[in-house]
């Protein structure tokens, strides 16, 4: 029974191989096609034919409509990347700008930001303020883009497309490497508004305490000015004229190339004040001298040695155009430079007098003694030796 069967298989099977052949040469217009199968030795000849699905042809659409969708999907996710990838590059290159104009911030002036600096972060700003609130609203914007992106997914599901998982995943994580960036960026700026705000008070307050100081001492000074102490509270009293008082100063000079000798003094309509300033060094009496003789201007002399010598000789003297002599108390300052022998004379705070070419290029030696009241005809640690006319050089002194 089971050799008929096979038989009658294999029969069929010769019919419909003729047909095949027949119906292709017969009528090749019939779309009526056959299939020839290999058969394995002892295996079943008679094989079920497969029936077609009825809708074979609306599922073909289906599957053409979603191969259409999902090109349109790669096609926008295509643009999305793009997109996000010019504003990746968009905010490197912001952020690049910011870490260089938060470098040159530092080391304008000890930590400040310079006024005359031009702007050179584009569209954002040198105050952090303002930087701060423009990288918040670039955040916004790449929150809103990917709440955007994560809405197309939800449309893309509901349509049957498929949103790539890894491009999701790539935009997530570059999103979150960017706000970390921001974020430090943000904490640098605020530590540097910080350290800028402690600077500019610290500044502040020492600005603060030197101008009350200066306010303290000037109003000390106008005070303290304002009426005569009495000669006693004076460390230095000379009431006459002799030629044995004098005032002998502890300290000494050093080498100088200029100086400013300033003093305060008052003398009766008299001839002369005699010397009230001396400065010997060994070898030298008359280093330094202010004297007045006779009717004689006041005159300063600097490295002098030949003051009781031939008037032909010449001396390092200069005559200097002030006038003490009215029983005022005056205020006098004398200045020199070795440099071209430079000299400048002023009372009561005016300039009255100047010249050159006195002792040029001289250097006042170091060592020697200062004498108040009376000149020195030589050096002596001790005393002084030559007679001299004095006069009070103190205040309110006589």
């Amino acid at each position: 029974m089971l050799s008929l069967l096979r038989l009658l298989c294999f029969y069929a099977l010769g019919l419909g191989y003729e047909k095949l052949v027949r119906g292709q040469d017969d009528n090749p217009d019939t779309g009526a096609r056959f299939l020839c199968r290999a058969i394995a030795v002892g295996a079943d000849t008679c094989l079920v034919p497969v029936v077609p699905e009825p809708n074979a042809a609306a599922h073909e659409e289906v599957l053409r409509n979603t191969v259409m969708q999902l090109r349109e999907t790669v096609l926008q996710q295509k643009e999305t990347i793009v997109n996000q990838l010019g504003t990746i590059n968009e905010l490197t290159t912001k952020l690049s700008l910011c870490e260089s104009a938060s470098e040159e911030g530092k080391y304008e002036s000890g930590g400040s930001w310079s006024k005359n600096n031009q702007n050179t972060m584009g569209d954002l700003p040198r105050d952090p303020n303002d930087t701060i609130d423009n990288l918040g609203k670039t955040m916004q914007s790449l929150k809103d883009r990917l709440e955007n992106l994560e809405q197309q997914q939800q449309r893309a599901n509901m349509s049957g497309a498929l949103f790539p998982s890894e491009l999701r995943d790539l935009l997530q994580r570059r999103l979150g490497d960017l706000e970390n960036q921001l974020l430090s960026k943000v904490n640098n700026l605020e530590e540097e508004k910080s350290l800028l705000y402690n600077e500019t008070t610290a500044h502040r307050q020492k600005t603060e305490s030197t101008l009350n100081s200066l306010l303290t001492r000037i109003n000390e000074l106008e005070k303290g000015g304002s009426g005569f102490k009495s000669p006693e509270q004076f460390k230095l009293v000379l009431p006459l004229r002799t030629n044995y008082l004098y005032g002998r100063m502890a300290k000494s000079l050093p080498e100088m190339y200029s100086f400013t000798l300033c003093m305060w003094l008052r003398s009766s309509a008299g001839p002369g004040i005699g010397t009230p300033f001396s400065y010997g060094v060994p070898g030298q009496a008359n280093e330094i001298v202010v004297m007045e003789w006779g009717n004689n201007p006041i005159e300063l002399l600097i490295n002098d040695k030949h003051l009781y010598s031939s008037p032909m000789l010449p001396v390092q003297v200069a005559q200097l155009p002030l006038s003490v002599r009215d029983g005022r108390w005056r205020h006098i300052c004398i200045t020199w430079t070795t440099r071209d022998g430079l000299w400048e004379a002023y009372q009561d705070g005016q300039k009255l007098g100047a010249g050159d070419n006195l002792a040029p290029w001289h250097r006042i030696k170091p060592g020697g003694a200062i004498i108040l009241g009376q000149e020195q005809s030589e050096y002596s640690r001790d005393q002084t030796g030559r007679v001299c006319l004095a006069q009070p050089c103190g205040p309110h002194s006589e």
